[in-house]
Formats: C-alpha cells, structure tokens, sequence
C-alpha cells in the first residue's frame, strides 16, 4: 500500500506511524484491510514540535548575545573614557605645578631684575623685573606706577648713574629686595 509517496507496512496489526498521522487498520468480515487516516493527538498538543518555538529561542539566545556584547563594551569604553581623564587631570596638575614652581612657587620671590646696562645722557632706559606671590612692589628711586608682575618693564631717564631697588612685599608682611643699575656716560 502507499500513501503520499511513503510505504506504510503494518507491523503490530493495529496502527501504522507516519509523520504525525497514524493509520488504524480494520479488518472487514470478507478479508479486505481497511486503513483510515487519523491526527496524531501528540502533534496536536505538543508545543515543542512546532518550529516557531524553536526559532524564537534562537532568536531570543541571539540577542541576549548581541546585548551582552554592547553592554560590555559599553562598560569597557566607559573605564578608558574614565581612564584617560584620570591622565589628562593628573597631567594637568603636574603641569599646574611646574608653572607655579616656575613662577616662583608658594614662597615670595623676585623671580628676575634687569635694566638697561648703559645709555647716554638724555636716552631712555628700561629697569624689568618679574615676582612670585607679592602683595606690593615698589622701585626706588620712583619711576611711575608699580605692581605686582611676572613680567612688567618701565621706562625710567636717570641724570647719571643709578641704582634701582624693587622691594616685594607677601601677604604676611616679608619683604624681599633686589638692586640693578644703570650706568650713565
């Protein structure tokens, strides 16, 4: 016997399996074999056999993978980020550092004092000096108006030779003094 391309034997005299349909067989009081076609009730209710299921588990497994990827290298993007700031600051403040030790650091200093060596009666000079952490600063003999600078020049027109004195003052009152001179000829 066939049934839709198949050979169906009957082996246990009752029933015939075939892709979720089975064949019951019936004897007939002349001899005849009789097969009717019946649903299968485990295909019926069996969710596990349909293939939905199994292609929303895959689907589901895979992006579960896919998110785990993207939150981790979220994660791991965020500690470099992190990372690198950490560098730049700590970069930053060593710089930040070394400006101020430059400048002089937390002490009151008279970082420079400078003038013009020579010149000759009538010219003009220049007297530059800079200072670290002053309150004040004054030059004597007085030239204009002096402050507190990293890098501050006046113009000065001494008579004869001269010498100049800045004196810088901290905040807690010490002073500190530098003399420069210019010669005339």
């Amino acid at each position: 016997m066939r049934c839709k391309e198949t050979e169906i034997y009957a082996t246990d005299g009752k029933r015939i399996w075939g892709s979720g349909i089975y064949f019951e067989r019936a004897s007939t009081g002349s001899g005849e074999i009789m097969l009717s076609e019946k649903q299968s009730p485990e295909t019926t209710h069996s969710r596990f056999k349909n293939p939905f299921v199994y292609t929303s588990l895959f689907l589901l497994a895979v992006a579960v993978y896919v998110g785990s990827i993207f939150l981790s290298r979220h994660r791991s993007n965020r500690a470099y980020e992190e990372r690198i700031e950490q560098q730049q600051g700590q970069k930053q403040r060593e710089s930040d550092q070394a400006a101020v030790e430059q400048l002089g650091g937390t002490e009151l200093a008279i970082q420079m004092l400078y003038a013009t060596p020579e010149i000759r009666p009538g010219e003009t000079a220049q007297v530059c000096f800079g200072v670290a952490n002053a309150k004040s600063v004054t030059l004597v003999p007085e030239t204009g108006p002096v402050w507190p600078s990293h890098n501050l020049c006046v113009d000065v027109n001494p008579k004869k030779t001269t010498t100049y004195t800045l004196t810088a003052t901290g905040a807690d009152g010490k002073q500190v003094a530098q003399q420069v001179q210019v010669r005339v000829r």
